[in-house]
């Protein structure tokens, strides 16, 4: 880089630079696989520069972009935007004699986007791959492809701590895998301690003890690791004021200068409390200590309920690996994990993958932007799964990013020049005409880091930014910075509805509350929201007032979260709306339809004017679709049963021997259990059924009838023989017979089978029957299947108990020659 460079610090991967760089020379592509602390970001990139070459590092975030820029332009002793330089979302330091720029992986994507070819760019080094960002796989993609067209002599180094350096050597290889360097590094021994937490202390609890502990027992500066901005606030405030300590958080939302400062060392001991921007590319001097909470923030995308966004895992075992070893960078130092130790085994090994996670609106428009829309002419580390692809790309279609046939339209060039995502582009450009380019700026530079918000309502967050507070300096550049992007219009037809602009990003989210004093709002997509309860204001009599996000019927959501285990989400940033505004901004989703359904018990019949899922208006339909109603009376019987049409004695008797029959002979006699009879109620209820039109009309059909239809024949002329519905007794009656249980029964009083030996049988004899006996009053006496067998022992003891009680109605001594006599009709 000059005649007399400085020499480059002793780190384990000095010697093996010449062998990377020779490698890229000869191969074009490389893998580097090399433990933090070793060099990787910092040192090959300077090596690649000595010998002629421009390079682009990419880096996962906007934080270890400008820190990795920072410590390499220390390394050559001169400041940034010299030889080093940076660029990241709206703040760039370079020049024109800047050989080697740290940008972020989403950034370098828009730069191939502009112009495949990548002038000035001679060797990409992709920096922690092994974090599977998703705009890092995607510029992995694009670069391959990039080389395998228009710049065959772009040199890719793909660059992690862990990762499987072999199955990268295939992805990266051109008829042979690519070559792979590894790196052994110097790390120091890291003991570990584990520490459980105590019932009912929570996340923040359990680091707070552990740092703590860490003070008390061990030397050196403290670094850890929780899964966001919140709980590092939290665990601030529960270490506040402990002694000759200085507690510094580091998060890619802190102002830069406050990033530094958590950075470099100090006099006092330093308790650094980070994000996952410290697990890798940066390096925190002076850390012996590392309290690792085991949680990690990842995307996530719930496509049934419509809710993408960050959630809290479990941190995998490479990613606590990972972590304990910043412990050991500088001299030998001890990890406290807060969880138990028995618990470690069950953690997944590697990070998913982003892709397989994220929404994928954004990736389905630069691969349309790319010329791919299904992404198939690339080469994928993991390609995007076909599903959340293709609703991404539903999703661009109905923003107008899309033409049908999936290309890319001149606005979704623009939507995707903007850098954001495409619902936030769709925000700004409309919204800058709807509502001013300064209102629009504002609330996309909110929802794009919706982490700044520090209220629930909108509007209320909103007015803390625009204030002096220091931490809302890198919303107001943002906000400028979208500003330039978009032209002003002069007469905005609704200036400053900060509500019209999240209402255009997130259509589907516009939502509607459910009963007067209910926290819980219905999303036009169908999801199912609730207020914080803190944001419920009520008045003297107990209703809510417009003073809380609750005392608004509509709101438009900008943020919204799923818990595990909750029915409904909740809304963490929204804003007041109307319904004039629903129905302007969700126009596609507006629907009048008549709709026939059973609900209730009944069929109903409206006009439904909705928005999405949310009911606007109903009104009777006198004359209802017949074929609707036939549905609707199909969709009760499924709900109610078959109890919905009459059933009288001899239906059910019907249903029962029909019943026996299936079950003894099998088909073609039909079961007609519950099931059965769903199955077929088309059959069966047919021509009733469309004639019919509501619960009433059903239960006005004959089912013993209706029954009739199911008749095999001509099986069915032997119904009455095989299944008859009455048996002639010895008294001359014609007794029902029960057919309900398993073997069909025949209730009969005792007198009138006097003389009987045996049973009588149904199914052509091949099934007996039981017999109830009864006494003179109906009630049950005894129950046998053996006439012969009940009269020598089981008769003198009924006529025993019954002939006192009974003493007009014959017991005979001998009841095989008695004269057997009808019920009603006692001996003179």
């Amino acid at each position: 880089m000059t005649s007399s460079p400085p020499a480059l610090p002793d780190l384990p991967v000095q010697p093996y630079l010449d062998t990377i760089g020779d490698a890229l020379d000869r191969d074009g592509t490389g893998v580097l696989v090399a433990p933090p602390g070793t060099g990787k970001t910092t040192l090959v990139p300077l090596a690649l520069a000595r010998r002629g070459l421009r390079v682009a590092v990419a880096e996962p975030r906007r934080l270890a972009a400008r820190a990795a820029a920072t410590r390499m332009a220390e390394l050559l002793g001169e400041p940034v935007g010299e030889r080093v330089g940076y660029a990241v979302r709206g703040d760039r330091k370079s020049s024109a004699r800047t050989l080697v720029e740290v940008v972020t992986s989403g950034l370098l994507v828009r730069r191939l986007q502009s112009d495949p070819e990548l002038p000035g760019v001679d060797v990409v080094v992709l920096d922690e791959c092994h974090e599977r960002h998703l705009d890092a796989d995607l510029l992995l993609a694009l670069l391959l492809d990039a080389r395998a067209g228009l710049r065959p002599d772009l040199r890719v180094l793909a660059a992690s701590a862990t990762v499987a350096g072999e199955r990268l050597a295939e992805l990266l290889g051109e008829g042979h895998p690519a070559p792979v360097v590894r790196v052994d590094g110097r790390a120091h021994p890291v003991r570990t301690t584990h520490v459980a937490p105590h019932r009912k202390e929570g996340t923040e609890g359990t680091v707070a003890r552990a740092v703590r502990a860490a003070l008390a027992e061990r030397s050196g500066d403290v670094l850890a690791f929780l899964p966001g901005a919140a709980e590092i606030a939290r665990v601030g405030g529960l270490l506040a004021g402990e002694p000759g300590v200085d507690v510094l958080p580091l998060h890619g939302r802190l102002p830069a200068r406050e990033q530094d400062a958590a950075l470099r060392p100090r006099q006092r001991r330093r308790v650094v409390l980070a994000t996952a921007v410290a697990e890798s590319s940066l390096t925190v001097p002076g850390v012996r200590v590392v309290v690792d909470s085991g949680l990690s923030r990842v995307s996530r995308m719930d496509h049934r309920r419509g809710l993408s966004g960050l959630v809290t895992v479990r941190s995998p075992r490479a990613v606590t690996e990972q972590r304990a070893g910043r412990a050991g960078r500088e001299a030998p130092g001890h990890a406290y994990r807060c969880w138990a130790e028995h618990e470690h085994s069950g953690r997944a090994a590697y990070p998913e993958p982003e892709i397989h996670t994220a929404d994928l609106t954004r990736l389905a428009l630069e691969l349309a932007c790319w010329g791919t829309p299904d992404g198939a002419a690339l080469r994928w580390w993991d390609a995007p799964p076909e599903g959340p692809l293709v609703a991404g790309r539903n999703v661009l279609t109905a923003l107008g990013a899309l033409d049908r046939e999936g290309v890319v339209t001149e606005r979704g060039h623009r939507m995707a020049a903007l850098g954001l995502h495409p619902r936030l582009a769709r925000a700004l450009l409309d919204g800058a005409a709807l509502t001013g380019r300064r209102t629009a700026a504002e609330v996309v530079a909110l929802l794009d880091d919706d982490g700044l918000a520090r209220d629930t309502d909108l509007s209320v967050a909103l007015r803390g930014l625009r204030g002096d507070s220091p931490a809302a300096g890198r919303w107001r550049r943002e906000v400028r910075r979208l500003e330039r992007l978009v032209p002003e219009t002069p007469d905005p037809p609704d200036p400053g509805d900060e509500a019209a602009v999240v209402a255009l990003a997130h259509p589907e989210r516009l939502a509607r509350r459910r009963a007067p004093r209910s926290r819980t709002y219905l999303m036009a997509g169908g999801t199912a929201v609730e207020v914080p309860r803190s944001e419920v204001v009520e008045d003297l009599s107990g209703m809510p007032t417009a003073d809380g996000l609750a005392g608004s019927e509509w709101l438009a959501v900008a943020v919204a979260e799923r818990k595990p285990g909750h029915r409904h989400g909740f809304v963490r940033l929204a804003a007041r709306a109307d319904q004039r505004l629903a129905e302007q901004a969700a126009a596609g989703m507006r629907s009048v339809t008549d709709e026939v359904d059973w609900h209730g018990g009944d069929v109903r019949a409206r006009t439904v004017e909705r928005l999405g899922a949310i009911v606007l208006s109903t009104r009777d339909v006198a004359e209802p679709a017949p074929e609707a109603v036939r549905a609707a009376l199909l969709d009760g019987l499924a709900t109610d049963g078959t109890g919905l049409v009459r059933w009288d004695d001899d239906a059910h008797q019907l249903r029962h021997r029909l019943a026996f029959l299936h079950r003894e002979f099998g088909p073609p006699w039909p079961a007609v259990d519950e099931a059965a009879l769903l199955a077929t109620v088309e059959t069966w209820l047919e021509p009733e059924l469309s004639t019919a039109r509501n619960r009433a009309d059903l239960g006005r059909i004959d089912a013993g009838q209706a029954l009739q239809r199911l008749f095999p024949w001509p099986e069915a002329t032997r119904l009455a023989e095989l299944a008859p519905p009455r048996v002639t007794v010895p008294s001359g009656a014609r007794v029902r017979v029960d057919y309900e249980p398993d073997q069909p029964a025949l209730p009969v009083r005792v007198q009138e089978v006097f003389g009987w030996t045996e049973v009588p049988t149904v199914g052509g004899g091949r099934v007996p029957l039981l017999l109830r006996l009864l006494d003179p009053a109906g009630r049950p006496a005894a129950l046998t299947g053996d006439l012969a067998s009940f009269w020598r022992e089981g008769y003198r003891q009924v006529r025993a108990e019954l002939r006192g009680r009974y003493p007009k109605h014959a017991w005979p001594d001998d009841p095989l020659t008695a004269t057997p006599s009808r019920p009603g009709r006692p001996r003179r």
